[in-house]
């Protein structure tokens, strides 16, 4: 996931919203991982927008992706010049409209923007946890959104949105707690990483622990693995785009000369694309937090966890109406995924729409403006408002 951060072109913005935090699984009440490790206790940075209704049955809750983080929309304070990552969906009058829902969207454990991860301090030492804290699966980090929304008062969830990683939390919420949820957008991802996916991933992590400066996740205090972090970042960004896109955006025109440097500076536009893209992540996220993130999304497999291996048997639990939509230039989840989830979730008699969404942007589409998907993800949101009204 790349943050296409883009301001809204007729300038409706939720406006100001708070970054809050909560705090729980205060030892001895640690939470047990899927490693049987013990990771307590655990914050999460989260922010709410729009109006919690008198019966609470207006949560939307959005589950973010790689490096995505709880600002989903609006702005820290007036002077604010960077809205959050899916500005262009949440807002006033938009796919998902806040003067109708309250949307919730938190940092998932393990990340760096908030939530506890391994540059948290570890409260046994006083020093960050670094490379000691364990990994924290999705089914985890949809634990620990959980914990959140029981804190809150929340009972029923309206739909659950997210995706390429956030779509793995969306699935997973979907069949952990099936009588929480109305309905879910599961947005370009999967049930599994296939083989191509992990690879894409391990040659990122090998990036960053290939950096002296890593120290084995040694180094906060110190100089940090910014040269790793940055190739990790630039292999991803390759799998964010697509042919076409690359294409179109680049081709193979010169960035600012006329002629080849017959050196090794960057001579091409992409090139300079991704050196720019590597060296801006590194001001914002922390390699640490990559690799387990990374590791956790290679981890998930719905089938396996939920299913002895069958994907119908996966959504055997789940009761929520789905809204399944991938797009046609993403090759990191390629349509034929999403098909297959389908065809699971109607094999268990599920209420399930599907939409492959032709568009060339490749994985990263579902971030940019499309009035197809702002259109379907709205009309899918009405309808469950209706027919919950009708109960």
């Amino acid at each position: 996931m790349s943050e296409y951060i883009e301001h809204d072109k007729d300038g409706v913005s939720v406006g100001l919203v708070e970054k809050k935090y909560f705090t729980f699984a205060e030892p001895p009440e640690a939470m047990i991982l899927e490693s049987n490790a013990r990771l307590g206790p655990i914050t999460i940075a989260y922010e709410t927008l729009g109006t919690l209704n008198e019966d609470r049955s207006n949560v939307i809750l959005i589950l973010h992706a790689l490096s995505g983080d709880s600002h989903v929309a609006g702005y820290y304070s007036e002077d604010d010049q960077k809205p959050g990552w899916w500005e262009i969906m949440v807002g006033p009058g938009k796919g998902i409209d806040t003067d109708k829902y309250f949307v919730i969207c938190s940092n998932i454990i393990g990340s760096c923007m908030g939530s506890t991860g391994p540059a948290s301090i570890n409260p046994g030492t006083g020093n960050p946890y670094g490379f000691i804290i364990p990994v924290a699966t999705i089914r985890y980090m949809v634990r620990a959104q959980k914990a959140l929304l029981d804190h809150l008062g929340i009972a029923q969830i309206l739909s659950v949105v997210g995706g390429s990683i956030g779509g793995m939390q969306v699935l997973e919420w979907t069949v952990r707690y099936p009588d929480m949820v109305v309905s879910a957008i599961p947005l370009a991802t999967t049930t599994r990483h296939s083989a191509l996916a992990i690879a894409f991933n391990e040659v990122a992590r090998q990036a960053i622990m290939a950096d002296p400066n890593w120290n084995k996740g040694k180094y906060y205090g110190s100089e940090k693995p910014n040269l790793g972090l940055a190739l990790a970042r630039m292999v991803g960004h390759v799998t964010y785009l697509s042919d076409e896109a690359m294409r179109r955006k680049f081709g193979r025109r010169l960035q600012n000369k006329n002629d080849f440097s017959f050196n090794f500076d960057a001579d091409f536009q992409v090139e300079s694309y991704l050196r720019y893209q590597g060296q801006k992540f590194v001001d914002r996220f922390d390699a640490n937090s990559f690799l387990y993130i990374t590791k956790a999304s290679d981890y998930f497999d719905l089938r396996r966890q939920h299913g002895n291996d069958s994907e119908t048997e996966a959504f055997a639990k789940a009761k929520a109406k789905f809204l399944v939509i991938s797009f046609t230039s993403d090759w990191l989840y390629p349509t034929y995924q999403s098909k297959a989830m389908v065809k699971a979730m109607k094999k268990n008699n599920l209420d399930v729409s599907f939409c492959e969404i032709e568009a060339e942007w490749g994985h990263d589409a579902f971030l940019l403006h499309n009035e197809r998907l702002s259109a379907l993800i709205k009309g899918f949101l009405d309808r469950n408002v209706i027919e919950l009204r009708k109960k």
